[in-house]
């Protein structure tokens, strides 16, 4: 029941990302991509990918093992990505997509 309110919440916020990215410059791109895979992909798709393969191993130590790798990592990912966005000179004759 945890992991299917996990991948909801995952799925709800992908959505909800999409929908503030869609039809925006590259530069908001960045900025929401980035903030939605720190405050959303990051702990959601780790703490499942994480919790389903300590069931498969059958072990909470794997499970959280792998948890405390790819967590950060995710991060460290938006983190860049939000930077990217942030410091990203906007384009003045950007083509329309």
């Amino acid at each position: 029941m945890a992991i299917a309110i996990a991948l909801l919440i995952l799925l709800l916020g992908l959505m909800f990302a999409r929908g503030l990215s869609q039809g925006r410059s590259t530069k908001r791109k960045y900025i929401v991509w980035g903030t939605t895979t720190i405050l959303i992909i990051a702990p959601f798709f780790s703490w499942t990918v994480s919790i389903l393969f300590g069931i498969n191993q059958g072990d909470g130590f794997a499970a959280a093992g792998l948890m405390m790798l790819l967590f950060p990592i995710f991060f460290l990912i938006g983190i860049v990505t939000l930077l990217i966005g942030i410091f990203k000179k906007e384009s003045t004759n950007e083509s329309i997509q």
